[in-house]
């Protein structure tokens, strides 16, 4: 949704807000960038502040000749180093594998489910596979979640028959949040008050576990119902992977997720040798994760697809073709056609309205040569914060050159967006 939806981001990190033109896509590369040169300036930061604070713990006689300048200059590194806010850190769960389940985990064999007089499976047969990697696709309500319960055995259907496979270790990821206790903090939830916990053969402490999902040690004995949604989600993680599991179950699992969390849980999912069945309305992660879709369409049929969302999207597959069509009572048919004329007609004009004008077209071409000319200065202040010797020589040149570094790379992503808008209306 974001990368198609937006054209500008605006990011709070520690206590800032910091804005970017262009594409999610492109920001999250920009954002890597600028943690990747924000680290290696800290690092050589650090580095020149540990050489001072040698220097200055040095003997009789190299503090009777030291330079006052230099111990200034000292305590300056000192106040800025205390008030630097480091970035949250990620979470870095990992999913815990349990054995092999057999080839087959689920069949079906002409399933038909209805509730009352509405059929939201109707007539359906498939066979999940280990390995599989499954995207359940449809509107609100279609049935997807239903279908999930019956590929586990928690619901038997209105018609059909259901075979699960063999040694199935199933971990479910649900929406509703069902498996945490409000009442109970998160040890309890999730460790069930035990002080120690197994991961992968790996002995853990509680404690150390939730930390890995972002927990702070005061955190752990919060009632789950004190927690934010993001929180609580997490926690689900939490309780999901600590348990060995072959088979993974997510129902809508990226409500709430912050990216970066998002991102790692994308990794695991991919990681993870076993089955995977995935309810999303985040297209993007379903792109990632999955490699086959279950499409649920009108009536109560389902098609199965081979590919991720993006390819089903590709070969013509939408959601809005398995709505019902909206009937038009009213008005004679050959408003129809009346209709049809003025939408060539609005889209003649759009068209024309969207190619460049001359001066768009000069833009376009100087647009490239200042991002040859903006990449060569980034380069090349780049190199010169990577020099050993960059702070020993002017602590106060450096700074300068850190924040011309933090310019060009914002006048280096405003051309790229730039020219990105210009070259996309060219086309």
């Amino acid at each position: 949704f974001l990368s198609n939806g937006v054209n500008r981001i605006v990011e709070i990190d520690r206590g800032h807000l910091n804005e970017f033109e262009g594409s999610y896509q492109r920001f999250l590369r920009f954002r890597e960038e600028q943690l990747a040169a924000e680290e290696t300036a800290n690092k050589l930061f650090d580095r020149k502040l540990a050489e001072e604070e040698v220097w200055i713990r040095q003997g009789i006689k190299a503090r009777r000749t030291r330079n006052e300048g230099r111990v200034r200059a000292l305590e300056a590194l000192r106040r800025e180093r205390s008030q630097r806010r480091e970035r949250v850190g990620k979470a870095t769960f990992a999913a815990n594998q349990g054995e092999s389940s057999g080839k087959l985990v689920a069949e079906l064999d002409k399933v038909t489910q209805s509730f009352g007089d509405k059929v939201v499976i109707r007539n359906f047969s498939t066979k999940v596979m280990r390995g599989d990697r499954i995207g359940l696709v449809g509107l609100n309500g279609a049935g997807k979640s239903t279908l999930l319960r019956i590929l586990l055995g928690e619901l038997a259907p209105t018609s059909g028959n259901v075979r699960l496979g063999t040694n199935l270790e199933v971990a479910y990821f649900d929406q509703l949040r069902a498996h945490l206790e409000p009442e109970k903090n998160l040890i309890d939830n999730i460790c069930g008050g035990q002080e120690f916990v197994e991961i992968n053969g790996k002995r853990k402490h509680a404690i150390t576990y939730l930390s890995e999902f972002l927990f702070a040690p005061d955190r752990s004995r919060t009632p789950v119902k004190a927690l934010s949604g993001g929180e609580q989600n997490r926690a689900i993680l939490a309780k999901l992977f600590i348990r060995p599991a072959n088979t993974l179950v997510l129902d809508e699992p990226t409500n709430d997720l912050d990216i970066e969390t998002l991102e790692l849980l994308e990794e695991i999912l991919l990681k993870f040798e076993g089955t995977v069945l995935l309810v999303s309305h985040d297209r993007q992660f379903m792109d990632n994760v999955v490699t086959n879709l279950m499409v649920f369409e009108k009536d109560g049929k389902i098609e199965e697809f081979v590919g991720g969302y993006s390819d089903w999207v590709r070969s013509g597959g939408s959601l809005v073709d398995r709505e019902e069509p909206i009937s038009q009572k009213n008005g004679p048919a050959s408003s129809t056609t009346v209709d049809k004329g003025s939408d060539s007609e609005a889209q003649a004009v759009d068209a024309r309205s969207k190619k460049l004008t001359y001066k768009e077209q000069r833009e376009l071409e100087k647009q490239l040569s200042l991002i040859d000319e903006l990449e060569s200065e980034q380069k090349e202040l780049e190199n010169k914060i990577a020099d050993p010797d960059f702070y020993n020589r002017d602590p106060i040149r450096g700074e300068d050159t850190l924040r011309a570094l933090a310019e060009t790379q914002k006048a280096l992503t405003a051309a790229y967006a730039r020219w990105e808008e210009l070259e996309t209306k060219r086309v």
